[in-house]
């Protein structure tokens, strides 16, 4: 399954690219994720729990950076083993690009299941990753950028405003 977007943030891409190695900001952001643990500078562990379709799946893995190139993006591997439920694996290129003041994440995605999963059709699979990612990049675009202060309710610190106090 091969899949590409793009999403629009409210940052610069220092800021972008610094949050897309954020253990923090990954685990608020990742659907399912219970943990992210760094394990070296370019590596690090997760647990993620997904419902896809009628199964439900945990899935431990291992996650690896590449072709490290900040503030301009990176490859992000990983494989994880959901057990009964089967295995995941894949990669993404991300690239990073400066629009005024914003900046505009790049992706593209290739991944492999085998398993119980691989029995549930493509259609749903495909489905339910794009919802993922989708539901990835909004979720990180809130933490990284959150929207304009509105009257009446607590101000909104993004992730770089918790960085700067």
């Amino acid at each position: 399954m091969d899949m590409t977007g793009s999403q629009r943030i409210e940052a610069s891409r220092e800021v972008v690219y610094a949050a897309l190695n954020d253990v923090d900001v990954l685990r608020q952001c990742i659907p399912g994720c219970e943990t992210v643990e760094k394990t070296s500078d370019n590596e690090m562990t997760a647990k993620v729990t997904l419902k896809i379709g009628p199964v439900k799946a945990s899935f431990a893995g291992k996650v690896t950076l590449s072709d490290l190139d900040p503030p301009n993006g990176y490859t992000i591997t990983g494989e994880g083993s959901g057990g009964a439920a089967g295995f995941a694996k894949g990669g993404a290129k991300v690239s990073l690009e400066a629009d005024g003041d914003a900046t505009v994440l790049h992706y593209t995605v290739e991944a492999q299941i085998g398993g119980k999963l691989a029995q549930l059709g493509g259609r749903l699979i495909d489905a339910t990753s794009k919802k993922l990612a989708g539901d990835f990049f909004e979720k990180f675009s809130e933490v990284v950028a959150p929207g304009p202060e509105v009257e009446g309710e607590p101000k909104k610190k993004g992730w770089i405003g918790k960085l700067i106090g």
